[in-house]
């Protein structure tokens, strides 16, 4: 009967594999083979399989790792970064092993088991009945986690059908703390959702989701922030100086932010035959209104994009345009990914602290430029991907110069 524990050099050996097929540097590679091989050793002496491991070995392994690492220098090491650089190897070899990691914890009391049971089930209702978008269904799964946790220990099926206008209004009283009346708006939209998935689903006699209380928002109340027309070139000069591959793919992205106002998320999920080079047409799907647009393809963005594939894109089966810039080269997972890339470029020129500081700064400059470009709405609607005009109109709020040259003069007979 063989040794599971022959595997370990196995699993090691796919490992390495795995590393030099995602393309990681010589080096990354062979850190990571060398701590695996240590973690193993470890495993060995403990007589354990890889598939049995918990996150409580790994903890042990890392104070044991720790200890050696403090008798070696004579000083312990600087904890962040010195974990980081041994789990990121012992995760991934687990990833391969095990399938998922962390492992999805088995709970263990019946209050866990019933809030997972519960939360699985809301989140199939959102997801297959309700069919919304997976960040919208992740916002509300977790405020249901939150309100399920709120009510704590004392959660069973009977108490959960016993909660009361009481129990909602305590629980937004104490969700609401230092939040603005949008973030609040925005919770008690989620909490209506699982009060009513609740009552729809037979879990409580009464439909509680129409006593929450939300603050008001009235339409167009809020003024959107935008980049200056000086910042927005000066951004994309300072990206375009920089001939890294990362600064050309920086360049080819910010250019589409500055040229068309897409979401983050729209340019996540550009896809290689989403630009068509005969017709200068590029596609964007609107991920927010579920609307296509079909844009010319400017020939700044065209020149930026082709830059970009020609010159630095990864060799990659993804049909996402923009992969990332180091290993594992993958496709960007959703637009929050593209958060930190844009501000960094943002904070590089100096741009005055306020407002936005990302992707969403730059859709809402080019509102305002169209705006003074007199653009009609429905147009610049139709380039932003708005399906109401009231979308729209919120950026009138922005172009204050323009509205100023038409102000009236007050007449003299009714100045103080």
């Amino acid at each position: 009967m063989s040794n599971p524990l022959s595997s370990h050099q196995v699993w090691l050996s796919t490992l390495e594999d795995h590393l030099n097929k995602e393309r990681y540097s010589s080096s990354t590679v062979g850190h990571r083979v060398t701590t695996v091989r240590e973690f193993l050793a470890f495993l060995n002496k403990q007589r354990l399989a890889v598939s049995a491991v918990q996150p409580a070995t790994v903890e042990r392994y890392l104070n044991i790792a720790r200890g050696r690492y403090r008798r070696l220098h004579g000083h312990p090491p600087q904890y962040e970064s010195w974990r980081r650089t041994h789990t990121d190897g012992i995760h991934m070899l687990l990833r391969l092993v095990q399938g998922q990691w962390p492992p999805v914890p088995i709970p263990a009391t019946a209050f866990g088991l019933f809030k997972r049971e519960t939360s699985e089930a809301y989140t199939s209702w959102l997801i297959d009945l309700r069919g919304l978008a997976p960040e919208t269904v992740s916002g509300r799964r977790d405020e249901a986690h939150r309100f399920l946790d709120w009510l704590g220990e004392r959660l069973t099926r009977e108490a959960l059908a016993a909660i009361s206008v009481a129990d909602v209004d305590t629980y937004m009283k104490n969700r609401a703390g230092s939040m603005r009346r949008v973030s609040l708006k925005l919770v008690a939209t989620n909490v209506r959702s699982f009060l009513r998935w609740l009552h729809a689903t037979g879990r409580t006699p009464r439909d509680l989701s129409k006593v929450v209380v939300a603050p008001v928002l009235y339409a167009l109340e809020s003024i959107p922030s935008a980049l200056r027309p000086q910042d927005v070139a000066r951004i994309l000069s300072m990206a375009q100086q920089d001939r890294t591959s990362k600064g050309i793919r920086d360049f080819a992205i910010l250019t589409l932010l500055a040229n068309y106002g897409v979401r983050a998320g729209e340019i996540a999920s550009l896809r290689l035959d989403d630009v068509d080079w005969r017709k200068e047409t590029i596609r964007i799907r609107h991920t927010k209104t579920g609307v296509t647009s079909h844009l010319p393809l400017l020939p700044e963005v065209g020149e930026a994009i082709l830059a970009y594939l020609q010159k630095v894109r990864p060799k990659v089966a993804f049909r996402e345009l923009f992969i990332r810039n180091l290993a594992p080269y993958r496709p960007f997972g959703n637009g929050s990914s593209l958060y930190a890339l844009v501000r960094c470029r943002i904070d590089a020129v100096g741009v005055p602290a306020g407002g936005k500081r990302g992707p969403h700064a730059f859709r809402h400059a080019r509102a305002v430029s169209l705006i003074r470009a007199s653009v009609p709405l429905k147009e610049i609607g139709d380039v932003l991907g708005h399906r109401a005009s009231d979308s729209t109109l919120v950026y009138l709020k922005l172009a204050t110069e323009d509205l100023r040259a038409i102000a009236l003069e007050i007449p003299e007979e009714v100045k103080p």
